[in-house]
């Protein structure tokens, strides 16, 4: 590949077939980002949603750019997390991650990512879709406004116990109906979607306030911070205080 315009090689793609061909399946879906980048993380192709939410107008201006150079320290480094992850040979489905945007605002989205593979089988980059969270036509097509009112509930009580019973009631459902359509959805049980979306929402105030951890652990719901740096080293490798650390002297 060449460093300054890196191309998509065709290997990547069945049949030699071209990023253009592959990214008319994308282009015109409201809501849904998709984008390919190569094994160093350099976005190759982006859809228009995908270009928009960067605020670049042409593929041109995206292509070459990685995640460090479009989105806050914080943000890009779960990111290439990810990719390091996809680039080893496993898929992520149905993860749940804020996602930034130009306005320096972040949406919270549901993504998919998987390793693209050349001819002889050997891994040379990723691809992914996000779908924003934002509102029925937005939500996973699995889901409907029972599933909408039921995911709001949950991020405005995020530091409350909720149980299952609750948010079957919030949503309208059967308790049985809410955990089928999470399991769906999320691939997660609602208390397991829960406690990864408190983790998620914890990230922010790690690099961008000086609460203590104690304090944001108890904000986002957890009973105390052993119990934060237990589950929020399962969510990102890495402990509250070692997350907070790399990514407030990024931010700097």
């Amino acid at each position: 590949m060449r460093s300054r315009q890196p191309d998509l090689p065709s290997s990547i793609l069945p049949d030699g077939c071209k990023c253009e061909s592959l990214l008319g399946l994308f282009e015109h879906l409201p809501g849904v980002q998709f984008w390919v980048k190569d094994g160093a993380g350099r976005y190759l192709v982006m859809n228009r949603a995908c270009l928009h939410d960067y605020g670049f107008t042409e593929m041109a201006e995206a292509r070459g750019r990685t995640d460090a150079e479009l989105s806050p320290g914080h943000i890009a480094a779960q990111f290439r997390l990810d990719d390091e992850r996809v680039l080893k040979g496993e898929s992520l489905m149905h993860r749940i991650e804020l996602v930034g945007r130009f306005d320096h605002t972040a949406v919270w989205c549901v993504t998919d990512k998987v390793p693209l593979r050349d001819e002889r089988g050997g891994i040379v980059g990723t691809a992914g879709v996000a779908r924003a969270m934002g509102g029925r036509a937005q939500l996973p097509a699995t889901a409907d406004t029972a599933m909408a009112r039921a995911l709001e509930f949950l991020r405005e009580h995020v530091a409350l116990p909720v149980r299952n019973e609750d948010l079957a009631r919030q949503a309208g459902l059967s308790l049985r109906v809410l955990e089928r359509r999470f399991r769906e959805a999320f691939h997660l049980s609602p208390q397991q979607y829960l406690r990864r979306l408190r983790v998620r929402m914890a990230c922010h105030p790690l690099v961008y306030s000086e609460q203590s951890i104690a304090e944001i652990a108890a904000a986002h719901g957890f009973c105390d911070q052993s119990h934060f740096g237990r589950e929020f080293r399962r969510e990102t490798s890495m402990t509250p205080r070692q997350y907070r650390s790399r990514f407030r002297a990024a931010e700097e």
